[in-house]
């Protein structure tokens, strides 16, 4: 009988990434989830026997899936697969019952290996190849769409969990070069995600202390909806921010980091800085968090994409002045953008920090071919 296994992700290009990584042959029966509600859901139905489970999701996360599979005792074995990468995060899950932890991207050995190491596969769970086999598919059960899409490997059947879970057909026509649909909108915020997490793990280890990651926001806006695109952050209190513009192969924008002005006592102290705080200090501490975070963020970007970023000099935007004048001063040099806001905060401490990445209409046209690379 095959094996039933749970993938568990809000991203569909997660899922499907994850599901071409299992191993060749395997006999398994796999199921989507798109929050850790479905999961637990799909776990009680008999449909995740082994679950490869994200952390960063909508309505449960990991962390909560974790919890209440211990404290219901629910029958699975458990690998997280994160772009979540601090090691406190890895702790976490370890003392939660997960049996290993892989970082986002997967990869297909890695995942095999620890598979293999915990006893989940074994190549006698391999399906004898038939030169007759035709196939496997995977049927789309939206009411919209029910054409049959063939799954990558010919020994796996999936069946999605939630009506909502789709795969997208690869024979679509060319999209606009200055339009993003849903589709590609969910590729790059699995891509800011993996970033995120590389800088948040940068940032827990200067500060040591756990970062908490939300899920980011991606859209393709115009320069002046970014004001209300950012109300959760916008408040009475005063904030200072950095600017630091980037530019690669066909893609440029701006990357922004702004935090508010209460952060800085808190951000002195983890950093050991013993020194009174006045303006001077306040720009030095901030120009280390907008290095960190930003570089490590264009960095993972570029990694996944394959394509380099050169940064320029940063300037600040101001000092001890609210959101919506730091963002006006320097979104007036194109119509449209694609914004990447991330939230970081930090665990126990009130520090609250916003790096916005905006990426010139231009440059859509390049990271949609790209994008359109991966979805492939």
């Amino acid at each position: 009988m095959p094996t039933p296994l749970l993938i568990c992700d809000d991203s569909n290009m997660a899922r499907k990434q994850v599901a071409r990584s299992l191993p060749d042959g395997w006999d398994v029966e796999i199921t989507f989830a798109s929050n850790g509600v479905e999961g637990i859901a799909a776990i009680k139905e008999g449909k995740g026997d082994v679950l490869l489970l994200d952390l960063n999701m909508p309505e449960m996360d990991g962390y909560q899936v974790l919890e209440t599979i211990l404290q219901q005792d629910l029958p699975t074995l458990v690998i997280v697969i994160s772009g979540d990468i601090q090691p406190e995060a890895h702790q976490r899950v370890k003392s939660l019952g997960a049996l290993d932890f892989i970082k986002k991207p997967v990869d297909k050995n890695k995942l095999t290996e620890i598979l293999s190491a915990y006893g989940v596969f074994n190549k006698s769970d391999l399906l004898i190849q038939q030169t007759q086999t035709q196939p496997a598919e995977l049927s789309n059960h939206s009411s919209d769409d029910n054409t049959p899409i063939s799954v990558p490997t010919a020994e796996t059947k999936v069946t999605p969990f939630a009506e909502e879970i789709e795969l997208e057909d690869l024979d679509k026509p060319e999209q606009s070069t200055i339009d993003i649909d849903s589709d590609m909108l969910d590729c790059y915020q699995e891509i800011a995600n993996v970033a995120m997490g590389r800088a948040g793990d940068l940032l827990a280890r200067l500060l040591d202390v756990f970062v908490v990651l939300p899920i980011p926001n991606v859209n393709f806006i115009e320069v002046s909806e970014l004001t209300m695109a950012l109300s959760d952050v916008e408040s009475k209190e005063k904030t200072s921010g950095i600017c630091q513009g980037f530019i690669g192969a066909g893609v440029s924008g701006e990357a922004l980091l702004i935090l508010n002005d209460s952060s800085f006592k808190d951000v002195a102290s983890l950093m050991k800085y013993d020194q009174a705080l006045d303006n001077s200090i306040e720009l030095e501490l901030l120009m280390d968090l907008a290095n960190l975070l930003i570089g490590a963020c264009l960095s993972g970007i570029s990694a996944q994409l394959d394509m380099s970023f050169s940064q320029g000099h940063p300037v600040v935007l101001g000092q001890h002045r609210k959101i919506a004048e730091l963002i006006a001063t320097n979104t007036n040099k194109w119509k449209k953008t694609l914004a990447i806001e991330i939230s970081y905060s930090i665990e126990n401490y009130p520090i609250k920090c916003e790096l916005l990445l905006l990426f010139t209409e231009e440059s859509v046209t390049t990271l949609n071919n790209k994008i359109a690379y991966l979805l492939d």
